[in-house]
């Protein structure tokens, strides 16, 4: 047994071993810069591995094991889901095993892709995470789903991790607040959304916020909504998926490791409270839905469909302004838009005048002042079947806002959402359908009738406005 190497990465590697599996068999194994090439004596054919589908490599003595995770090629989820595949070969000592495990991991983060310039870094190896879980998220098998699902692929790519279960509201956000951060390499949050609103939100009350909200995020789905996680999905051109292949998709980027630029959004509220989302700022029908149908969460995502269809019934008409930023409009450098701040940790809200004063004169207000919802959001998705702004981006620098006007039929508004379940209800021209891309936008209800809400949150009726923060946090992508 032996080997033929170099060490550089473009260059194939030729290695001998023993099959652990067959005694007295022999494989030869060939590491290029892409794949893992396997001849097994008395096979004819190969076994083929893609890199990029590695997640860690293991050596327990003379033996390698080797972690892979392709998208499965047999029926009926050809091409969605993804198989747990392990490779293992016996070496001749110790120090072959130890050198043929550090090769196959640095081959394999270098095949990390770099898609849309939103490439950051990567996480060290190996890697301490503090993981956070929500035991009450979605159908509050959160905890469960740790133990017998992520748990393993966490230990296969050598990420040594500290596990906290949280056990009130803003519990992650108090830790987050007051925590020494340098611990860990990443934060790893398996919940709904609500937790990673809060994590955001600890880390920007620090005071070395500029610091503390550069700490990578994994955002793993474990409640109702998983806009987040899906969205993530979809940027790292993964195919659409829910539920446990979601979950594997979301574990399978973070042992991967590859850090990429998120934007988050500064909110306003009419109290003068400010706060960072990730994801939307909602009013009228969409949150709606979400507050009312919070007592059904034991059937997970299912109850956004049965709150749509209940308010659907009884459809609601809101007054309010809505006034936004155009995209295409010169940034105002004014000294009241420059020097706004509530005094709150973070960047200054450089696009917006306080609430008490009127919107800048370049700004867009929607003349219709009759509404049955308006939407701000960052992401794709609002759901793992919920497809709002299918042109977003992780870090693109854009609120994508979507304003329904009363008068719009109850068989239209459903429409309208069954579409958003493939991303395609922009392509139908409606004209009580507004969808405007802004960096800054400001709504003013007439009443606080209703319910308005920041990333699921619910929040104060009144006057709210947001700017969005480009490149402001870190994630785990693809």
């Amino acid at each position: 047994m032996g080997e033929q190497a170099d060490g550089e990465f473009g260059t194939p590697v030729l290695g001998d071993f023993d099959d652990p599996l067959r005694s007295g068999r022999r494989c030869v194994v060939t590491l290029s810069a892409r794949e893992m090439n396997v001849q097994r004596s008395g096979y004819q054919s190969r076994e083929v591995m893609q890199l990029v589908d590695c997640i860690g490599c293991q050596v327990t003595g003379h033996e390698l094991s080797v972690y892979f995770y392709p998208f499965g090629k047999s029926w009926p989820q050809a091409g969605t889901a993804r198989q747990r595949l392990v490779l293992r070969f016996k070496a001749e000592n110790d120090e072959m095993a130890r050198r043929w495990a550090w090769m196959v991991r640095e081959r394999s983060r270098h095949e990390l892709p770099a898609q849309d310039g939103c490439r950051y870094g990567l996480l060290p190896q190996p890697c301490r995470a503090l993981v956070l879980v929500n035991p009450q998220g979605g159908s509050g098998q959160a905890l469960s789903i740790f133990h017998n699902q992520v748990k393993k692929m966490l230990m296969e790519a050598d990420i040594q991790y500290t596990l906290l279960v949280t056990d009130k509201q803003n519990h992650a956000r108090d830790l987050m607040r007051t925590a020494e951060l340098s611990q860990w390499d990443i934060v790893v949050i398996l919940s709904g959304d609500g937790l990673i609103f809060e994590v955001i939100n600890g880390l920007m009350e620090r005071a070395d916020w500029r610091d503390a909200i550069q700490k990578p995020l994994a955002i793993l789905p474990g409640g109702s909504g998983n806009a987040l996680a899906s969205s993530i999905n979809n940027y790292s051109r993964f195919p659409p998926v829910t539920g446990n292949n979601l979950l594997l998709n979301c574990t399978f980027l973070l042992c991967k490791g590859l850090i990429s630029p998120m934007d988050l959004m500064s909110v306003t509220t009419v109290s003068g409270h400010r706060l960072f989302s990730f994801l939307s700022v909602s009013w009228g029908f969409v949150s709606d839905v979400d507050i009312e149908s919070e007592r059904l969460r034991l059937i997970g995502g299912a109850r956004f469909t049965l709150g749509t269809l209940w308010r659907l019934a009884s459809l609601r008409v809101y007054r309010g302004k809505v006034a936004y930023l155009p995209l295409e409009a010169k940034i105002d450098s004014s000294p009241n838009s420059q020097q706004f701040t509530t005094g709150t940790n973070g960047p200054k809200d450089t696009l917006l005048v306080p609430l008490d004063q009127p919107v800048p004169s370049h700004w867009t207000l929607v003349e219709e002042e009759e509404l049955v919802l308006v939407l701000g959001v960052c992401q794709t998705h609002l759901g793992e079947d919920f497809i709002c702004a299918p042109a977003a981006l992780l870090s693109d620098g854009i609120i994508h806002l979507i304003v329904v006007k009363a008068g719009i039929s109850r068989s239209a508004l459903l429409s309208l959402f069954l579409a958003m379940e493939k991303g395609t209800h922009l392509q139908v021209q409606n004209p009580h359908v507004l969808y405007i891309q802004t960096r800054a936008f400001r709504l003013v209800p007439h009443s606080t009738k209703g319910y308005m809400t920041v990333d699921g949150e619910r929040v104060e009726c009144g006057p709210i406005q947001a700017q969005v923060h480009h490149q402001l946090g870190r994630v785990i992508s693809g």
